[in-house]
């Protein structure tokens, strides 16, 4: 399943509000509007990506070009930004100038899984299949939008190093709720000096930064601009802080109602997911389609093997494409 065109890969870019939060959507292949029910030329399915924390779709460019290269461009692969933690662009309120109270506390856990859905409703016929790929903290949110819409037409869910459950009780948890939950409010004022750099500058402290990678994506460095920006900043912690204090027990009754939709994919060495949670959820559901990954991939994968985990992902929908 691999395209051999070497033609630029058709990638269109929108920040749009959605539930009145600015919102960044990247829409691969030259499918802009899923939304007219009316229209022959629908494709039957969209690969729709909810990424993990920070949510910026930036992150995620290299992988839906490669993952929609893979599928022989033959359907739409969209990223969908987590409300407010994109900088929105010039002339762009973070929050919408509007009367209307749209969702309470969409930069919320909760509030980021309404925000998915009510994407869906509003650009996606519902006639068009769904295949979500969720990454880290989006594996949550995933599992929430199938409880909480089950008329959602997915095929399959890839769950990518899933954040799922006890995340405060991870290694990485313990590090970093204090921080999250209690000195959070501590990091905004040298997160606004910061902000005030130019941006040549911000781009080299992000190298520094990332200095340690082989092969660090383009895209991850330009994206992380968008880090220096504090209501970016507040809103992502904050979410974060949700997830220490709500993501607890593993929602296994959903896990179950959709086990034959689901594909998970453990790290080795992730600190937010460590192998005995794979190992456990592994032993209480033997027949699910649970993987443990064996090429030593970061959890941030998308910051230099965003290729490389879409060509397995390609991979392992090949049969679920060909019964199309």
């Amino acid at each position: 399943m691999r395209s051999g065109s070497e033609e630029p890969v058709p990638l269109h870019e929108e920040f749009i509000y959605c539930c009145g939060a600015a919102t960044h959507v990247l829409k691969c292949g030259p499918w802009k509007d899923l939304s007219k029910n009316e229209s022959k030329n629908l494709p039957r399915l969209l690969f729709m990506i909810i990424p993990g924390n920070p949510g910026l779709a930036g992150y995620y460019r290299t992988f839906i070009q490669a993952l929609y290269c893979g599928l022989n461009q033959q359907y739409p692969v969209w990223v969908v930004s987590h409300a407010g933690h994109c900088k929105p662009p010039s002339g762009m309120e973070m929050i919408e100038d509007t009367d209307i109270k749209e969702l309470e506390d969409v930069f919320g856990l909760s509030g980021q899984v309404e925000h998915k859905l009510n994407f869906l409703r509003k650009n996606v016929s519902k006639d068009i299949k769904l295949v979500l790929i969720a990454h880290s903290i989006g594996c949550y949110i995933t599992l929430e939008m199938m409880k909480r819409a089950s008329e959602l037409q997915v095929l399959r869910s890839v769950l990518l190093f899933p954040t799922i459950e006890r995340m405060a009780q991870s290694p990485q948890g313990k590090l970093m709720t204090p921080l999250l939950c209690k000195l959070r409010y501590a990091l905004y004022m040298p997160v606004y000096l910061l902000s005030f750099l130019p941006e040549g500058v911000k781009a080299s402290l992000v190298r520094f930064a990332l200095r340690g990678m082989k092969s660090c994506d383009e895209s991850s460095i330009t994206t992380s601009i968008n880090l220096f920006s504090v209501d970016c900043i507040a809103n992502i912690l904050y979410m974060a802080s949700q997830e220490m204090i709500k993501v607890v027990e593993r929602d296994s009754t959903t896990i179950k109602q959709n086990l034959k939709k689901l594909i998970f994919y453990y790290g080795t060495g992730d600190s937010w997911c460590p192998q005995n949670y794979y190992d456990e959820i592994k032993m209480d559901f033997p027949d699910g389609d649970i993987r443990l990954c064996e090429k030593g991939l970061r959890h941030a994968f998308v910051l230099d093997a965003s290729k490389e985990m879409a060509a397995m992902i390609t991979d392992w929908l090949q049969d679920d494409l060909t019964k199309l």
